[in-house]
């Protein structure tokens, strides 16, 4: 009866060792600070023929760029960026809307970004950037 004990107790453990080393990893969000935030004109080969996503109203490219700031010591992959965009008037460019897109990798430590946003061409510049951050994750979901 003991030895039997024993033995349960003994597998028991070995089941319990066994899923622990051969769990994997959890995929888990990672925030990423946002920096340095900033706009420019697209170059005019991203440019022409620009059009906001409702339709056919002219639109004006622009690229985001900033720093992106990955404290941990893993890259994060399929970061999504989030943020508020408003006119010189402070009206909202992207209405009900604050994904404005992603960011493939992110190396641990701080390396550059870039998105390309179409803006109605009727809202004036220039344009205000705020609330910019970005969350990733640990392993590649996407792909």
């Amino acid at each position: 009866m003991r030895l039997r004990s024993l033995t349960v107790v003994f597998i028991s453990c070995l089941i319990a060792f066994i899923s622990w080393v051969f769990t994997p990893q959890a995929i888990a969000l990672t925030q990423i600070k946002l920096f340095d935030v900033s706009y420019k004109d697209c170059p005019p080969e991203l440019a022409e023929g620009a059009v906001i996503s409702s339709g056919s109203a002219a639109a004006n490219c622009f690229i985001v760029t900033g720093k992106a700031e990955n404290g941990t010591y893993k890259t994060v992959y399929d970061a999504d960026i989030f943020g508020r965009i408003y006119d010189a008037n402070n009206n909202p460019v992207m209405q009900n809307r604050t994904r404005l897109g992603s960011i493939t990798e992110v190396p641990p430590g701080v390396s550059d970004f870039e998105l390309r946003i179409s803006v109605p061409a009727n809202q004036p510049e220039p344009l205000k950037l705020k609330q910019f951050k970005a969350a990733g994750f640990s392993g590649q979901v996407r792909r």
